[in-house]
């Protein structure tokens, strides 16, 4: 959990945008006392996410409020998240209000690419933090009218451990486990598989030259989680894709004729 890696100790959990629409997280790492107790490093931990949990509650009923279905993509770095994204942005707008946050510790290379698609897209820049938090989202669509979006991609930081436990308010978690990675990717990092609503195996195109086995990937991933819908894309190909929004084209119309008019 991100208070034993240290990216626990942000300074301030509602800082704001700057005003050209980008967050700046300064993060400042205390000397931590090897010797804390147990108890007092679970007592932090807890009130973190609680704190999150909360702020996520309030998001999600804000987002609800605007008939916004939102969408937390989790991944490792270099799993194809912004390519699939972008295809996938490119895809619905026809039909769809699109738009997109993605968090990366610096540069704005994943929200230049994502606006690519021809939708709105801001950059979250978390310095040394390597998960987003549900204040972080909140700061990052301030100034944007949620009644005009119809579908929110939130690109979670590169990360398949910390972003598992930080709800940011999604109707639905997608992971995304490459085939570079190997086949035991979702046993090792069963926290992340068992908390996703979906799971996706990118880079299919390349599951033979790295030997990966792909029935054995999906028995991995329906072992941890079973019954888990699990796609196979290569978003660079397009194989796959259309899968991809298929789903996500049930997903919003089951949340809008849920919604009461």
């Amino acid at each position: 959990m991100c208070t034993d890696c240290g990216c626990g100790d942000r300074t301030s959990l509602a800082d704001p945008l700057h005003p050209d629409g980008h967050h700046d997280h300064d993060h400042h790492h205390g000397d931590r006392d090897s010797r804390e107790e147990p108890s007092r490093i679970i007592g932090i931990r807890q009130r973190i996410l609680a704190h999150n949990d909360d702020l996520a509650a309030a998001l999600r009923a804000r987002f609800a409020e605007a008939g916004v279905f939102v969408l937390n993509v989790v991944g490792s770095p270099g799993s194809g998240k912004t390519e699939l994204l972008q295809r996938t942005m490119t895809a619905l707008r026809p039909e769809l209000r699109v738009a997109a946050v993605t968090g990366d510790l610096a540069t704005e290379n994943d929200a230049d690419r994502l606006a690519a698609s021809g939708a709105p897209a801001r950059q979250i820049l978390t310095g040394t933090t390597c998960h987003l938090e549900a204040d972080m989202v909140a700061a990052a669509v301030d100034g944007w009218d949620l009644a005009e979006i119809d579908v929110l991609f939130i690109e979670n930081v590169g990360n398949m451990v910390c972003p598992s436990g930080f709800d940011l308010g999604e109707d639905l978690r997608v992971m995304l486990v490459a085939t570079t990675e190997g086949e035991d990717k979702p046993l090792k990092y069963p926290t992340l598989t068992m908390s996703a609503d979906v799971a996706v195996i990118s880079k299919v195109d390349l599951a033979g030259p790295v030997e990966c086995d792909l029935e054995l990937l999906a028995k991995h991933i329906d072992e941890v989680r079973p019954g888990i819908p699990v796609l196979r894309t290569s978003a660079r190909r397009g194989t796959g894709v259309d899968d991809f929004v298929d789903l996500l084209r049930a997903r919003v119309t089951t949340k809008a004729d849920a919604t009461p008019g």
